[in-house]
């Protein structure tokens, strides 16, 4: 098993976009776009297609629910074919905060949304007539002047990955996805996630080999190990404050399930009575060291050891530094680490 690298862009401003050209040109293997209540995904990867050459173009994610899965379909045909074949479509569920609070559609059902959104976007890129009949859509829509369409655009080849959490989740990730899009993940505790995934896998005859396995990550070099943690780790209490309900929080469940029960309860509690400070302070620091690639040459290495052991294949990283060149640098550090780990592994 070998590791890649992949990054989140720094922004979307000209000088964040030529780093990702940059970054490309030293070896890194994919652009990772997020998409939150700020910018769309796709446009972004649009500007990228005509201007990189190589590296994989990812929405990290798409959020469902805020397009038709035939929206979703077009805008990945449109991007495979702009890119010549470098587009991945990265799908997730959100969460209700943003999901009906922003697009102001009912989070219902996310994991039969995700399988049927799938189902659909397959369907429309074999080039097939689109007929479907599931809990959530059905197309064409009953007792319409709806017509069963064919894509001319098809057939291509579109990669779907999902970014999952939980284990039902997870589990269609394993059954239906070609890649997972993780984060919250510790590598030691890599099991709570990838035993779900294995058995979704398994399920529909596949194997975990068939599934690109990318866990996000933060890079930060430095010799104060300390104070370098406990930054990362307070930036945590609005993930688990914020990033949800006291009803539903799914990283917050997803730390739970690696050990952290008590601590995140607790940040949450501390958050959500407005007690900030102390919220950020209770964030366990090995949740900021273990998430993320911090340290010296020798901690990073170990952890690369760690997430090529547990089966990872694409780590998607943000570098932590607010200069171009600072930034640069740092990756070109990084991913002459990731080889001398990769050639360890045919020693």
């Amino acid at each position: 098993m070998s590791l890649s690298i992949g990054i989140t862009p720094p922004g979307l401003d000209q000088a964040s976009l030529a780093f990702v050209r940059d970054a490309e040109r030293v070896g890194t293997t994919s652009i990772w776009v997020p998409e939150t209540w700020v910018y769309d995904a796709f446009t972004p990867l649009g500007y990228l297609a005509a201007t990189t050459e190589t590296i994989r173009l990812a929405t990290g994610i798409a959020q469902l629910g805020a397009r038709t899965p035939a929206v979703l379909a077009m805008s990945a045909l449109a991007l495979q074919k702009m890119s010549n074949g470098r587009f991945i479509l990265g799908l997730g569920a959100s969460g209700p905060q943003v999901i009906e609070g922003w697009h102001g559609v009912r989070f219902a059902r996310p994991v039969t949304r995700t399988r049927e959104t799938i189902d659909i976007i397959r369907t429309i890129s074999a080039g097939e007539r689109l007929t479907y009949e599931g809990t959530v859509y059905t197309l064409p829509l009953p007792d319409s002047e709806g017509r069963a369409l064919r894509s001319p655009a098809g057939p291509v080849d579109v990669p779907i990955y999902i970014a999952s959490l939980g284990p039902t989740n997870l589990r269609l990730t394993g059954e239906a996805a070609d890649g997972w899009i993780g984060t919250a993940f510790l590598p030691e505790a890599a099991d709570t996630f990838l035993d779900f995934i294995r058995e979704g896998a398994t399920a529909a005859g596949r194997t975990l080999n068939d599934i690109e396995l990318t866990v996000a990550a933060s890079l930060e070099f430095t010799d104060d190990l300390e104070a370098a943690g406990r930054r990362h780790a307070e930036g945590y209490a609005f993930t688990f404050g914020a990033m949800g309900s006291v009803k539903t929080n799914f990283y917050n469940r997803a730390f739970a399930r690696q050990g952290y029960a008590d601590d995140v309860a607790e940040v949450q509690r501390l958050w959500l009575s407005g007690d900030r400070e102390a919220a950020r302070a209770r964030v366990p620091i090995a949740i900021g060291l273990d998430t993320n690639l911090i340290g010296d040459d020798k901690r990073i290495t170990e952890r690369l050891r760690l997430y090529r052991d547990a089966g990872i294949n694409t780590l998607r990283v943000r570098p932590n530094a607010t200069d171009h060149h600072d930034r640069l640098d740092q990756l070109v550090h990084l991913i002459d680490l990731v080889n001398t780990v990769n050639a360890e592994a045919f020693q």
